[in-house]
């Protein structure tokens, strides 16, 4: 295990130290739309902004209320009126930092909500995306799931100069996050300005594929099981598309290596949760897997899943958690690296950033070293 500046004590007693406590978050006043629903959205709902169990209750006058019971621990949110394009601001309609809450026992938290999103006048992002990104379409259809999607496509420095090289492909989920600040609700990985910057230096190179995802669908899509809270699981299907009808478009347009060892799938949350399922599924198709923040939680039946497939060869997966997100975080992805790693048939390398919280800043600090590790 890899540990980034902190130290993480794993003990056989860990279970016993914690406890549950009742946070009361009580939402005094709403600046902008006062009639609206209030969802509470955060690391202790995989962010989901319409959650209707996490919807605030009235609370006398104008304020509004939440109780939760939670484990101890480092909680972030944020609050929204259904979907992230309504989610909070300043006054001004700047963009505000998750908000935290550190549980140590019962807490009442007061908050102002001072302007919303789409209450502001519309300031327009920059477009950060490199000459190496393209739109392949804005409307990829997906047969499997009878769906349309944006599809991005970096391309390597150095693919339009070597016409004859071949380049390993990396799959990642939620595509509108990785190149362009345009398109990121809560910024952008830099994938493209990473990968310029270390093909520059001699590293190697690299397709990367991002598969946008459908805010009002992530949580099917990327979840292999039906769920009593979200709805029937379409992770199967959304797989397949990638496996059996993205990448043979991919591989037959693009100058790839199409082998599992030289295809790769990435994600962060519950896109990690299914990248590490893509393995599950497909694999000969992909080779490794890049797993972020996975919300396993959410997902118990994966550990048999994982625990029980016959893997023929040996996978490259690399998992990643920062030690201020959710309670069970740390001791999830624990559980999960153990059970791979009794297989004997995995390189694996997990890493726990004692700073890292749920959020793209800590994916987009992290990508390089996964990057390299993943190439190696």
């Amino acid at each position: 295990m890899k540990y980034l500046i902190g130290v993480v004590v794993f003990t056989c007693c860990t279970s016993y130290l914690r406890a549950q406590y009742m946070v009361r978050i009580v939402v005094s006043s709403v600046a902008t739309k006062p009639q609206d629903e209030v969802f509470i959205a955060g690391n202790f709902n995989d962010w989901n902004p319409a959650d209707i169990k996490w919807k605030l209750k009235p609370f006398g006058g104008s304020r509004r209320v939440i109780v939760m019971n939670v484990d101890t621990g480092h909680y972030e949110f944020k609050f929204t009126r259904g979907s992230w394009d309504k989610v909070e601001t300043t006054a001004k309609g700047d963009d505000i930092d998750n908000r935290m809450a550190n549980v140590k026992g019962d807490t009442t938290i007061n908050i102002i909500i001072a302007g919303w999103k789409d209450a502001a006048p519309e300031k327009p992002k920059p477009n950060t995306a490199s000459a190496n990104v393209h739109v392949i379409d804005t409307a990829f259809f997906m047969p499997q799931l009878n769906r349309y999607r944006r599809i991005w496509i970096y391309l390597p420095p150095s693919y339009n100069k070597l016409k004859t090289n071949t380049y390993p492909v990396l799959y990642m989920q939620d595509g509108q996050n990785l190149f362009n600040e345009q398109t990121a609700f809560a910024g952008e990985w830099g994938i493209d300005e990473t990968l310029d910057s270390m093909a520059k230096k001699g590293g190697k190179e690299c397709i990367v594929v991002g598969i946008d995802n459908s805010s009002d669908k992530r949580m099917n899509e990327y979840n292999p099981y039906d769920d009593t809270k979200y709805g029937k699981g379409e992770g199967k299907q959304y797989l397949e598309f990638i496996a059996t009808t993205l990448k043979p478009f991919i591989d037959k347009n693009y100058r790839t290596q199409k082998d599992a060892p030289h295809t790769f799938i990435a994600g962060s949350s519950m896109g990690a949760l299914i990248s590490l399922y893509a393995l599950v599924q497909y694999p000969d198709v992909f080779g490794g897997a890049g797993v972020f923040s996975p919300s396993f939680w959410l997902t118990p039946q994966l550990y048999n899943d994982v625990a029980n497939v016959k893997w023929q060869k040996k996978f490259r997966i690399y998992l990643y958690a920062g030690e201020k997100e959710s309670a069970s975080m740390i001791r999830d992805m624990q559980k999960m690296y153990n059970i791979i790693k009794a297989k004997n048939c995995c390189e694996m390398q997990d890493v726990i950033f004692f700073l890292g919280q749920h959020n793209e800043k800590y994916w987009r600090q992290e990508f390089p070293d996964f990057y390299r590790w993943l190439l190696q």
